[in-house]
């Protein structure tokens, strides 16, 4: 039986403070994890894996669903609304967390978390996530395709890890700075949300700015295929807008 606290406080709350315990003193880049981090991370996952949309008062939409925006799009030429809008819950210096929603049909293109973890939980809908890793020069990779000599610093050696779909009832998809570092995440089937922890959070001042890639060799969708990608800009197609949460206050 839970202690009575720890029964009046919300799973949202309790996410964020096992993240909190989890990131406060993660394994370096290069470092093999710990056994307490590894302990505490498990937690975190098990608690991932029991929080549901209603948890966070979220209500599944329907594709014709047009939910307001408090954040006006980056690019004013855009109409319609953004595909991507994201919920934030809370942050601190160790980790992030919100809620990403995506529109039937919508993606987030392929990009990176650099020298960062992160957990990914479906909360309702279903995602494809396709996750890749860079690899080292002098691994078996085809041929480097033909590009001008200005393009060829912006291609990475990488391969293929997996591409899986979730749903509310799969556990969270799981990233490290070494393992599946680079996603792409699709929407199937309709509209979807997914709660989203990375530790630490962005801060390009501190060398964790977001970069997006193209795959420019064929995928044939098998594990462990090395492709090459290039570094792009943020796809033209592709923003994110902001909602208010309505979800459990967390405090930490």
């Amino acid at each position: 039986m839970l202690p009575a606290d720890s029964a009046m406080t919300s799973i949202v709350q309790r996410i964020a403070r096992q993240a909190l315990v989890t990131f406060r003193s993660p394994p370096r880049v290069g470092e093999d994890s710990s056994r307490s981090f590894l302990e505490n991370q498990s937690k975190l996952q098990s608690l991932l894996t029991e929080v549901r949309a209603a948890d966070l008062k979220l209500a599944p939409r329907r594709s014709s669903d047009n939910p307001p925006v408090a954040t006006p799009p980056a690019f004013p030429h855009h109409q319609g609304g953004p595909p991507v809008t994201y919920m934030h819950i809370c942050e601190t210096d160790q980790f992030s967390m919100g809620v990403f929603l995506l529109k039937s049909g919508a993606s987030i293109p392929l990009h990176d978390h650099p020298g960062m973890h992160g957990m990914l939980k479906v909360m309702y809908g279903k995602v494809r996530i396709s996750c890749f890793d860079r690899v080292e020069h002098g691994a078996c990779i085809p041929p480097a395709p033909a590009l001008p000599p200005g393009q060829r610093s912006a291609l990475r050696g990488s391969v293929l890890r997996s591409t899986a779909e979730f749903t509310e009832e799969s556990g969270p998809c799981v990233l490290s700075p070494e393992r599946d570092n680079l996603h792409q995440i699709d929407a199937v089937d309709g509209p979807t949300a997914f709660m989203d922890i990375l530790a630490p959070p962005y801060d390009p001042e501190d060398g964790r700015d977001c970069h997006y890639y193209k795959v420019l060799t064929d995928v044939e969708g098998k594990e462990e295929e090395e492709v090459w990608l290039m570094e792009i800009s943020q796809p033209a197609d592709f923003w994110c807008g902001g909602e208010p949460y309505p979800g459990p206050e967390v405090c930490l």
